[in-house]
């Protein structure tokens, strides 16, 4: 399997996870320093892994990592799509337009190349999973993180496409929202401070202090939707506190965990 942005945050925690479940890794992000630590974690931990040194805007270098993971494992039978970055924070009159562009590259243009690299081998496989990241923006507004949350909710919608695409070719694409969890992005909204707003200031604290979302919790839902137990779910936009065990085995409607849920008011912003 590979994901991209495994070299920290919640990528690199459910690298860790599937590395003790049994898989063999590829481990993409820019950094080969964050790279070889998480390298080193797995293995020491018994697990294997690779290293891929790329940018996932690039979409050329995405290729040559598919293919080194062809050589090392045969393939790539699994993507989570992780990596991001959160972009400008603060009111968008007061953001300057590269940044604001740079976060939609990364992060949905960034998925984009790294589907675009694995599709065409799961397809003719007739086999296949992805599983790329949301996250807070993604099915309710998130002012003063346009871009990021612009990116977010773009990215369920090209998710529900794809999904659509290659449904008769038995690849499942799902969007995994892993909830509040304490990483680097954390640490850049409490120190942008009042440009984050005041609910993003106390959440952030709050994730500071609790930790979050277990990594148990997230690193479960991805093992589900990476498993066959998961072969009638595709398209769907789950979040880590939704009772998704329910979907195990069941009938699902059309619109069940779909970016339409925004037609009801979220509850962080009803009055």
């Amino acid at each position: 399997m590979l994901i991209t942005g495994a070299g920290r945050g919640i990528g690199k925690r459910l690298a860790l996870g599937f590395a003790r479940a049994g898989a063999r890794v590829g481990l993409l992000a820019r950094s080969k320093a964050e790279l070889d630590l998480a390298k080193l974690e797995i293995e020491h931990s018994g697990g294997v892994a690779l290293t891929i040194k790329a940018d996932v805007r690039d979409y050329e270098h995405l290729c040559a990592g598919v293919d080194r993971m062809r050589l090392r494992f045969g393939g790539v039978h699994v993507l989570v799509a992780a990596a991001a970055v959160q972009g400008p924070i603060g009111p968008l009159v007061e953001t300057k337009p590269k940044p604001w562009q740079e976060t939609i590259e990364i992060n949905l243009v960034g998925v984009m190349n790294a589907c675009l690299a694995v599709l065409p081998e799961m397809v003719e496989r007739r086999s296949g999973k992805i599983i790329v990241l949301t996250g807070g923006g993604t099915s309710y507004p998130r002012p003063y993180f346009s871009a990021y949350a612009a990116s977010k909710a773009a990215l369920a919608r090209f998710v529900e496409s794809v999904a659509e695409e290659v449904r008769e070719h038995n690849v499942q694409i799902n969007c995994m929202s892993p909830g509040g969890a304490y990483t680097h992005m954390t640490d850049e909204i409490l120190h942008a401070g009042r440009r984050a707003g005041p609910k993003e200031m106390e959440d952030a604290e709050k994730i500071r202090l609790t930790g979050g979302v277990s990594p148990d919790e997230q690193i479960g839902l991805a093992l589900f939707l990476a498993s066959e137990n998961s072969n009638h779910v595709s398209g769907k936009l789950v979040h880590v506190n939704d009772n998704w065990r329910k979907l195990e085995g069941s009938d699902m409607s059309p619109d069940a965990f779909t970016l339409r849920r925004v037609l009801g008011a979220h509850p962080r912003y009803k009055k």
